[in-house]
């Protein structure tokens, strides 16, 4: 049946079964044949008088360069991958050269905007395009340890020193540009500064060498953020080529150029979308994974065991082993219904609630009293849950079938120490220097042993006839 997500899917699908040399080349199709027309037909021209959409288009431009940026940013911070943080840099800078230099202009009524505000551009993009070609070229490298901080301060250090050299000197900035723009705008007019034609020359071929290299990158490694990076730096490169072929400087002018441009922003965008859902895809996975895997070691650790303790016990006529058997099974009862309660558990639940649901089943299976005094403040991992949850349920069960308890009050706090978890009983008590002599009780060693894993401590108080505390401290 068709539905509008079956077909989203579908048309995923087809762009993911398309490789990245056929995106790369679609794009350098698309911008070829836009700058073909507007060359050899006299309908289409290079510029259009338009000053509002120019500054909504940098403004995209601008804002889709700087959440790449975050995204490529984020994904160093977890890969250490070079060619990441590189990028990241790149387009920062060509983001602070659209949007954020308008807005340092404004706030500096000296400066020339027609000298200092065009070069400073110019100046920017021309590192920002270099910036990318580096990272095209970096490869599978990993950058030094201390790169993760640099990373973040590069581009403000490349910003102010191009500013600063610029603005002592900005008097003797030659104009780029005629102070007007060409009186036609249909035929290509490649006019300006020498220095202005080799910076957008320069930045084409940068961006045109790095669209292929991305394009063998994604290839080789199945990333989706590259497979749209190619096709968009084509687009980058086939803007500049329009940039060069037409005066591109005069605000107030839409260009062909920006147009393309704003093309190669898109299919970033399209390439970052496609990387977060690869990337929550992915978590899922892992979830699921961990899932699977904490089932297992709640089977392994519990249950397991304690049918091997009652196999072991049933082979031999002791006195006591009839009881020790009962015991054992449930022990491994509560252990099943300890690992199916573990799959139903929220990784956002708090801690105390937590460990509150697995004290009450216990206490309700045992016809137990459970008192609770919870500070849902504290926090564990993953792992520190799973061997609390563990302890609790165990200390529970003992206070409720071999102390005979009434009543059992849980506590989890912030001591002066570190986080606590105290589980206190009225029962019967019993010596706890003679059961750690005789290696009395496998819940006891076990609790231990999950205490020490947290890493934390296990502290048992007990005295007959006048209860039990057992306290973990981690």
């Amino acid at each position: 049946m068709w539905s509008p997500g079956t077909a989203g899917r579908r048309r995923a699908d087809v762009f993911r079964a398309l490789p990245s040399g056929a995106l790369t080349a679609g794009g350098w199709g698309v911008g070829l044949v836009v700058t073909s027309f507007i060359l050899g037909t006299p309908y289409l021209v290079f510029g259009y008088h338009s000053p509002s959409l120019h500054l909504v288009l940098d403004t995209v431009d601008a804002c889709v360069a700087l959440l790449v940026a975050y995204l490529l940013h984020g994904r160093f911070v977890r890969t250490g991958r070079l060619q990441d943080v590189l990028l990241a840099q790149g387009l920062f800078l060509l983001a602070l050269a659209g949007l954020g230099l308008t807005l340092l202009l404004d706030v500096l009524p000296a400066a020339r905007p027609e000298t200092l505000g065009v070069w400073l551009a110019l100046t920017l993009r021309l590192l920002g395009a270099l910036f990318v070609l580096a990272s095209a070229l970096a490869g599978d490298r990993r950058a030094h340890p201390g790169f993760a901080v640099w990373g973040r301060v590069v581009p403000w250090l490349v910003l102010i020193a191009v500013f600063g050299l610029l603005a002592v000197n900005h008097e003797l900035l030659p104009p780029a540009l005629d102070a007007s723009p060409p009186p036609s705008a249909q035929r290509p007019v490649i006019t300006g500064h020498s220095l202005l034609l080799v910076s957008h020359g320069l930045t084409a071929l940068c961006f045109g060498i790095a669209s292929v290299a991305f394009a063998v990158h994604a290839a080789r490694r199945h990333d989706e953020l590259l497979r749209w990076v190619g096709p968009a730096l084509a687009l980058g490169a086939c803007a500049r080529l329009n940039y060069l072929l037409f005066p591109s400087l005069y605000s107030d002018w839409l260009y062909t150029g920006d147009l393309l441009r704003t093309g190669c922003y898109l299919l970033l965008l399209v390439g970052a979308g496609r990387e977060i859902g690869e990337y929550w895809s992915s978590q899922a996975q892992a979830a699921v994974l961990e899932d699977r895997r904490r089932l297992a070691r709640e089977l392994h650790d519990g249950v397991v065991q304690e049918l091997g303790y009652i196999r072991a016990e049933a082979r031999v006529s002791a006195p006591g082993s009839a009881e020790r058997i009962v015991a054992s099974a449930d022990r491994a009862l509560d252990e099943a219904r300890g690992a199916i309660d573990a799959l139903g558990r929220s990784v956002d639940e708090p801690l105390g609630a937590m460990l509150q649901r697995a004290a009450r089943q216990v206490s309700e299976r045992h016809g137990g009293r459970l008192d609770t005094e919870l500070d849902l403040s504290v926090t564990a991992d993953a792992e520190q849950r799973h061997a609390l949850v563990r302890i609790t349920r165990e200390a529970v069960s003992n206070a409720l079938r071999h102390g005979r308890a009434q009543q059992v009050v849980l506590t989890v706090e912030n001591g002066e120490r570190g986080r606590r978890l105290t589980v206190r009983d009225d029962g019967l008590g019993f010596d706890v220097e003679a059961a750690r002599r005789q290696a009395r009780g496998y819940g006891l060693t076990s609790m231990r042993d999950r205490a020490s894993a947290l890493p934390g401590t296990l502290t048992i108080e007990s005295r007959h006839g006048e209860g039990t505390e057992v306290s973990v401290t981690w």
